[in-house]
């Protein structure tokens, strides 16, 4: 089966053709990062504008990279949700016409199982069962997951995702969006221990996450050692951008940990734009190989939003039957563990 996959859930447009035998055929994606960034943040009204400028001429560039005619796709996967309603309604619009005029079936596909599923597309995948860990701007998620649907939420953040957590740390120190990558490039240039930031419900039962406290702690540093234009002098802003990254990292990996001893799993997944934090994955990778654990993750490209991995699960679910109706139906808020199994 060749299915062509949409992603419009946020700020970039993600068309990617997969083959259920060859594998991944084409995929292509447009960054809105410079529209949003003078806002220091999404506008939901410029992205959905921005998604019905370039995703149709994205879907031509597509088909043609992969040699593909219209004839020859067989469903159509979009994602239909978590996600701002507007940028979602642009793909699932564009992706429930293209069904209708093609004669395929098409189907909506879960924003996170895609990012759960997207180290799916690696040479050597996780078997399942496994546990994941699911971390993004607007989600922070445990999920212990037996097969493709049957997914178990383990834990959970009680207010900011880490992503979000990131972003917000970035506006304190005055960097650029999105503030993730930016905090991440600074933190190489600080010093270790300098400053202790804490390590939030580490210290109690449960495998839920918090991070306003943390946010609270890295303003209050901020603060104290503003000088006049209000910022730290640069090393400082480094030290406790490193400061920050460890305690977010030692977080995430504690948790991990936890949740693959309590459900006597020996592999991990991580998934989500916060995955392809280096700092994420060399810890996970030193903490696990000490348990007898191992990590998966996808390349850095397939980390953040990107159509190759809707393609590849709506292709799942479309092979084992599943489609929907003509009805277009978009979700800004859908729980994970109310997926339908296969």
């Amino acid at each position: 089966m060749r299915v062509l996959g949409l992603e419009t859930s946020c700020d970039e447009t993600g068309v990617a053709v997969y083959d259920s035998e060859r594998g991944l055929l084409a995929h292509r994606l447009y960054s809105q990062i410079a529209l949003h960034a003078e806002y220091g943040g999404v506008v939901p009204e410029l992205a959905s504008r921005d998604h019905v400028r370039k995703l149709l001429p994205l879907i031509n560039e597509v088909l043609s990279a992969s040699g593909s005619l219209p004839a020859d796709i067989d469903g159509i996967a979009y994602t239909s949700g978590p996600g701002l309603v507007g940028a979602l309604m642009v793909g699932a619009s564009m992706g429930r016409a293209l069904a209708y005029a093609w004669n395929v079936p098409a189907i909506g596909v879960h924003h996170m199982e895609g990012h759960l599923l997207a180290p799916m597309l690696e040479a050597n995948p996780p078997v399942y069962p496994f546990v994941a860990l699911l971390v993004s701007g607007g989600h922070t998620q445990l999920v212990k997951v037996d097969a493709l649907g049957e997914y178990e939420l383990l834990g959970e953040s009680i207010d900011d995702a880490a992503g979000e957590a990131f972003d917000k740390a970035a506006k304190m120190l005055d960097l650029d969006y999105p503030g993730g990558p930016q905090v991440a490039a600074l933190a190489e240039q600080g010093s270790e221990g300098r400053f202790k930031f804490p390590r939030p419900m580490v210290d109690r039962p449960g495998l839920d996450f918090s991070f306003s406290g943390l946010k609270t702690a890295t303003l209050t540093t901020v603060n104290a050692h503003a000088q006049a234009n209000g910022l730290p002098d640069d090393q400082t802003c480094a030290d406790i951008a490193n400061a920050f990254q460890a305690a977010v990292v030692d977080t995430l990996v504690i948790k991990c940990k936890r949740a693959l001893e309590q459900t006597g799993m020996k592999t991990l997944v991580i998934a989500g734009g916060v995955s392809a934090n280096k700092k994420l994955r060399a810890d996970l990778e030193t903490q696990l190989a000490r348990i007898g654990a191992k990590v998966f993750y996808a390349r850095h490209e397939f980390c953040t939003d990107n159509g190759a991995m809707i393609a590849y699960a709506g292709c799942q679910r479309l092979l084992a039957g599943q489609h929907e109706g003509l009805a277009i139906n978009v979700k800004a808020r859908w729980p994970l563990n109310t997926l339908s199994p296969l």
